[in-house]
């Protein structure tokens, strides 16, 4: 059974930082894309951040500069470390798993609020 699991949300002030975690089982995990997405209230989903197998990472313009995405092979878990927090950072943040043609998976969320 593939699971994605996130943990590490919860309330910050704006300026604060928090570091999200997303613990994968059932996958060969080192083979697979991850990927850090995120929904607000009223919006789209959103692509933070993604990180390839062969060690490219990318992301959104919204969080250059303040996120970082990384990931240990060894655990089989992603991160996503989040400086400088805005209240528009305010989301579900959701962790993905993905290789060539296969099917996608996807974590249950976990909540990040920013607000004073």
């Amino acid at each position: 059974q593939v699971q994605l699991v996130e943990s590490g949300g919860g309330l910050v002030q704006p300026g604060g930082s928090l570091r999200l975690s997303c613990a994968a089982s059932g996958i060969i995990f080192k083979i697979y894309t991850m990927d850090w997405y995120r929904q607000a209230p009223g919006k789209e989903r959103e692509l933070v951040a993604t990180f390839t197998s062969g060690g490219v990472t990318t992301y959104a313009d919204s969080v250059k500069g303040r996120f970082t995405i990384s990931r240990d092979n060894t655990k089989n878990t992603v991160y996503l470390q989040m400086n400088s927090l805005k209240p528009e950072d305010t989301a579900v943040y959701y962790c993905g798993a993905h290789w060539a043609n296969a099917r996608s998976y996807w974590g249950q969320g976990t909540q990040v609020t920013v607000s004073s």
